[in-house]
């Protein structure tokens, strides 16, 4: 797949999270557990307005954010925490397909960023598109903070 790698000004969103470590090769197994135990807390809380899943990679470690955004600050639980996406200019693209096959958007924005002399600063985040039953038109945004 062909990538358009794009520069943005982004604002932070606000999310509804769980924060956890994993490796790589478990992300299919936490990812959408995560994503439905958040669901059921944003539902039973009355958090109105939820919007898309999010998974944020604060770091090189694997500790991540996953999560729903909403639109407003609220109270967490021990499990359930009210954080953000980072702000800032991001290198962004668009991955459409499956979720297996996400390290190409990351290796597109990665030599985009060597290519125009742009250094990431860190944080990683992917907001999933609506679900559909065909992996081949599953859309995720893919954005990778930038040092200014």
């Amino acid at each position: 797949m062909a990538y358009l790698v794009e520069i943005n000004q982004v604002q932070p969103q606000i999310i509804a999270a769980i924060r956890l470590r994993a490796t790589i090769p478990e992300l299919p197994t936490v990812i959408p557990p995560a994503c439905g135990e958040v669901w059921q807390f944003v539902r039973s809380a009355g958090i109105p307005n939820p919007g898309r899943n999010i998974a944020v990679y604060l770091d090189m470690v694997m500790n991540i954010e996953v999560g729903v955004e909403v639109g407003q600050h609220f109270s967490g639980t021990d499990r359930i925490i009210c954080s953000s996406t980072p702000g800032g200019l991001t290198a962004t693209t668009v991955h459409i397909g499956p979720y297996n096959r996400l390290g190409e958007a990351y290796d597109a924005v990665h030599k985009w960023c060597a290519d125009n002399k742009r250094e990431i600063a860190g944080p990683a985040w992917e907001v999933y598109g609506h679900w559909t039953d065909d992996p081949a038109k599953l859309q995720t945004d893919v954005f990778c903070l930038l040092k200014a």
